[in-house]
């Protein structure tokens, strides 16, 4: 547990309540207008819990306070070949509105940099949209580069070596 109260710990999708926490938080996520701006397709919500479990790339992180699930990062092990090094994309990072601004999201992509450093990557990237300057304050933050310029879309990494 942090002193902000949060407790993040890696997903076992075997567990329901883990399954049903990233169903209903990309559900949410989805809908949001910085994600997807509306519900997911049909049959897509019911898809991706067993799809993300039978992915061996997968690493997802839950954030918790006070038991109830606030947060996720989805996350894939991907492979630098400019590098020769494994790497790690965050896919998703979605925080409930409720929580925004409260410590979820740097608490997480904190975990997931973590977990990146032990695996031997050499960076984490993530995308984030051009509009959504709330995330892009705190991928900056957080040492993210690759933010610069007019973009509908910005790559980002940041680099751990």
């Amino acid at each position: 547990m942090t002193e902000s109260g949060l407790e993040i710990m890696r997903v076992d999708l075997g567990r329901p309540e883990h399954a049903e926490a990233v169903r209903s938080l990309l559900d949410e996520y989805a809908r949001d207008p910085m994600g997807n701006g509306g519900a997911l397709a049909d049959g897509v919500l019911d898809a991706v819990v067993p799809a993300l479990a039978a992915e061996p790339a997968a690493l997802i992180w839950l954030a918790y306070r006070a038991g109830e699930p606030v947060g996720v990062a989805t996350c894939f092990r991907g492979f630098s070949t400019f590098a020769a090094k494994p790497l790690v994309n965050v896919h998703d990072l979605a925080v409930r509105a409720s929580e925004r601004g409260r410590g979820v999201g740097r608490a997480l992509l904190e975990r997931v940099e973590a977990e990146a450093r032990s695996l031997g990557c050499c960076k984490v990237t993530l995308e984030v949209r051009g509009d959504n300057q709330r995330a892009q304050h705190l991928y900056r933050n957080l040492g993210f580069t690759g933010l610069e310029g007019p973009s509908t879309t910005f790559f980002c990494t940041k680099p751990l070596l």
